[in-house]
């Protein structure tokens, strides 16, 4: 039986592969594929985002390598980035909640 954190590394590889392998590189996300997954496997994330150049200003940051495509290296830094931010919002709304309880 697996654990969370396996099941969880490998729907992070799934998901990645599931996209990129939709047009060129089968092991790269092109731009149009990362916006593709962005809107559908990060929905609520994307909502808040009234940027246009969103997508374009993330594949800039994170394609470390300039060949306006990310490997699987490069997209698992944006997933670290994401789940770094969410960890710091609730440890934020614990400490709050920790408070309001004194």
């Amino acid at each position: 039986m697996s654990s969370n954190l396996e099941n969880a590394i490998e729907g992070l590889i799934k998901v990645f592969h599931s996209y990129s392998s939709k047009e060129g590189d089968k092991y790269k996300l092109s731009k149009a594929e990362l916006k593709t997954l962005l809107q559908e496997e990060l929905t609520d994330f994307m909502a808040g985002c009234n940027d246009p150049a969103a997508t374009d200003k993330i594949m800039t940051d994170l394609d470390e390598n300039g060949d306006q495509e990310l490997d699987f290296q490069e997209f698992v830094i944006l997933v670290a980035a994401l789940t770094v931010a969410c960890n710091e919002f609730f440890e934020g709304l614990c400490k709050n909640s920790d408070k309001d309880k004194k």
